[in-house]
């Protein structure tokens, strides 16, 4: 195991390519989780009754599966005419925007922002529900296509390095990442509570670099399908003269 680790690592390292798709693969734990992690908190704060807890799950569940099946539908719409960066960069705005709109509310937890509901937290429960649903339902409409795309322009040998070194390195890391980082906070400040700002900080970071990576990885992209639909032409045209 260490030495498949070891040259996962390696590879990664080698290659900017996969790097970049192996920090899109990284922030995406990482962000799920620090915002996850909270959030079911707070719908247990505000569902202590497990009757109660399991009926807003279930409704959860009923609109994830509804939004994610439209997200879907409109996905490969999205990828006709905005193209791989575009598609690629929704799942961090969504992301980025919502999980901040919900630690903000956890730090400002103020009657001024009920907005009719009986408290801050059930608002913050229903905001982090939002934020759970779009960034889910773009990961498997979105993310996980452009992710799959991705490896399109690879030669077999780097696409089958790169794969293993994202499944052994990339999914544990980004899936153990975030949760790290809210024990070594909790650790530090004494509470979930209490590490919220930095929480919103962190999460601001990594969806920082999650666009700096897609960027990257949307030139390298359209750059290796320009030079694969270039060869592709130049064979195209060599073919019919020698027959």
């Amino acid at each position: 195991l260490k030495v498949i680790l070891r040259e996962s690592a390696n590879f990664l390292m080698s290659s900017k390519y996969i790097r970049n798709l192996a920090v899109l693969v990284v922030s995406y734990g990482m962000c799920i989780n620090l915002v996850e992690v909270s959030w079911k908190a707070k719908i247990k704060q505000s569902f202590p009754n497990p009757n109660d807890y399991s009926a807003f799950m279930g409704n959860f569940s009923s609109a994830m599966g509804s939004v994610t099946l439209i997200m879907m539908l409109i996905g490969r719409t999205i990828f006709q005419k905005f193209g791989w960066r575009t598609a690629a960069l929704i799942t961090p705005s969504m992301i980025g925007v919502t999980g901040l709109l919900f630690f903000l509310l956890n730090i400002v937890n103020s009657s001024t922002l009920t907005l009719g509901l009986s408290s801050p937290v059930m608002l913050a429960v229903i905001v982090g529900a939002v934020q759970n649903i779009l960034s889910k339902s773009s990961k498997y409409s979105l993310f996980d296509p452009c992710k799959e795309m991705a490896y399109i322009p690879l030669d077999q040998e780097s696409k089958t390095k790169g794969k293993a070194a994202i499944d052994v390195v990339g999914n544990p890391l980004g899936k153990s990442g975030g949760a790290m980082i809210q024990q070594i906070l909790i650790f530090a400040v004494g509470s979930l509570g209490a590490a919220t700002p930095y929480l919103a900080v962190i999460l601001c970071f990594i969806v920082f670099n999650w666009f700096r990576a897609a960027n990257s990885l949307a030139d390298q992209f359209d750059e290796a399908m320009k030079q694969d639909d270039t060869e592709e032409g130049s064979e195209g045209g060599i073919q019919p003269a020698a027959a």
